[in-house]
């Protein structure tokens, strides 16, 4: 095992001294990232975090245009899935292509500096794509913001994921996370009250002057991020921290074809993704058949008020990681989303909205406890297994189409086809179950255990080696 020749406190001064210019980062060499304190992680964490704001706000604002295109554009239910199968199937190329070379080659920062640039490109397409009124257009667009925000995700998820000690990766995750649900409250918001508000249903000159506005932000963004400094935790720095972690997790350094949590992870991810994108995607859609007479106006206001309840369940799941197992919480939410989407097919009325609004609050926490989970004990595999977990987004590019293929079938029944996220749901928990039963030793180990980045590091004198200080003054709360 290599031994660490900086502390954490001489990583954030090594960080400081990193140059600005593209050069490739050595993913084998130990830097002591990753004995990072939550102190220490507190300013690039909080920097990262204003990028799941950017998502959110693209992804809340990407539900609202598909029930508004169905009408500007003349087109079905159906063919407005096609926004989402082009913005999710950009998560299928990109973390497993150029995104996660990207993070492996350059490290985090210059990732995001990329993401953010392709995001403002595509953003960019909007206009054009408004002058023709072209569908394709604005699908190809999506594509490519899409593409630039996968190669964002890619690197923001591990970074915050690992970016301070392994007993909060969680809670990190989870509550910067947070941020992303307040983008998607405020997407529908303002497209209810400020974008589509006193326009034309067929007029797209709000939608074009929006993006154009969310395109110069991204690009005055990836300016910030040039000038900022990051720590860069390597391959080789999850390495030490998991094998100075074994005992207490029982940890083993295998292959990554043998990574069998990060493959269940993987399929459980793509299945849950696809169903909270068709959920939210098919929202409007839901309400105005469950309650006739219901606008397009309140569709967005009520998208809202559901997306507020998705940002609220997020915040208090942060505060229950902090006292609760992250396994277990994991699996009382996802069983709250399985059993509101069976009322959520059964219900009219009012019934049926409120169960919708209680699946949403019960999605919360799910995509970022199946993404830290899976990742935990990955060692040397951790950015390689990120992206394949990311890559599982996709999922969001398969079940609208089919939910709205299937509605367009029923007569437009929007209720009825609501069985489809249904199947994803249910097989995103066997991935809990699985955790609770054959993992619990092992990543209860992670949070119980493991005080890398909370206790002090200090080097043996006589064998050099890095030890962490059991003294309790060292201890660092959260």
């Amino acid at each position: 095992m290599e031994t660490v020749e900086r502390t954490a406190s001489n990583a954030s001064a090594g960080i400081a001294d990193r140059k600005k210019s593209m050069v490739a980062i050595d993913d084998h060499a130990v830097t002591g990232a990753g004995h990072i304190t939550t102190r220490e992680s507190i300013v690039p964490v909080a920097l990262v975090t204003v990028l799941f704001f950017m998502w959110g706000f693209a992804y809340g604002l990407l539900d609202v245009l598909n029930a508004h295109f169905q009408t500007a554009l003349n087109i079905s239910q159906g063919q407005s899935g096609g926004l989402q199968a082009a913005y999710f199937g950009a998560y299928f190329i990109g973390p497993l292509t150029y995104s996660g070379w990207v993070v492996r080659r350059f490290g985090y920062r210059w990732a995001f500096i990329t993401g953010l640039c392709i995001y403002g490109v595509g953003a960019l397409m909007f206009w054009p794509s408004g002058v023709k009124r072209s569908f394709v257009g604005f699908c190809l667009s999506m594509f490519i913001v899409g593409s630039g925000l996968s190669t964002l995700e890619t690197a923001a998820n591990p970074f915050i994921a690992t970016c301070g000690p392994p007993k909060y990766s969680e809670l990190r995750l989870t509550l910067a996370q947070s941020f992303q649900a307040v983008g998607t409250v405020v997407a529908p918001v303002l497209a209810s009250q400020v974008i589509f508000k006193k326009v034309d249903d067929k007029s797209l000159t709000s939608v074009q002057w929006v993006y154009l506005g969310i395109a110069i932000f991204v690009f005055l963004l990836a300016i910030v991020f040039f000038f900022v400094h990051l720590p860069e935790v390597t391959d080789a720095d999850m390495a030490e921290q998991a094998a100075l972690s074994a005992q207490d997790t029982d940890f083993e350094d295998k292959p990554l074809s043998k990574q069998y949590t990060l493959y269940f992870g993987v399929i459980a991810q793509f299945c849950y993704v696809g169903a909270q994108v068709a959920y939210a995607g098919y929202f409007i859609n839901y309400v105005s058949w469950v309650r006739p007479g219901t606008t397009h106006a309140t569709g967005a206001n009520l998208l809202a008020g559901a997306q507020g309840c998705f940002a609220v369940g997020r915040f208090i799941a942060s505060g229950m990681l902090k006292f609760i197992k992250p396994r277990l919480v994991l699996m009382g939410f996802l069983t709250g989303v399985v059993v509101f989407a069976c009322l959520v097919i059964g219900l009219k009325g009012n019934g049926g909205v409120a169960s919708i609004f209680l699946v949403l609050f019960f999605e919360s926490c799910v995509f970022p406890l199946i993404f830290t989970l899976s990742l935990r004990g990955l060692g040397r595999h951790s950015k390689r297994g990120a992206s394949f977990i990311v890559a599982s987004v996709s999922g969001g590019a398969l079940f609208p189409p089919v939910l709205g293929a299937v509605a367009d079938a029923l007569g437009g029944n929007t209720q009825k086809a609501f069985f489809i996220p249904l199947i994803g749901f249910v097989i995103a928990i066997t991935f809990p179950i699985y955790l609770n039963i054959f993992k619990r030793k092992s990543l209860d180990g992670w949070t119980e255990k493991v005080k890398v980045g909370i206790e002090e590091p200090t080097k043996d004198i006589e064998t050099g080696s890095i030890n962490e200080k059991n003294d309790a003054t060292h201890m660092e709360k959260l």
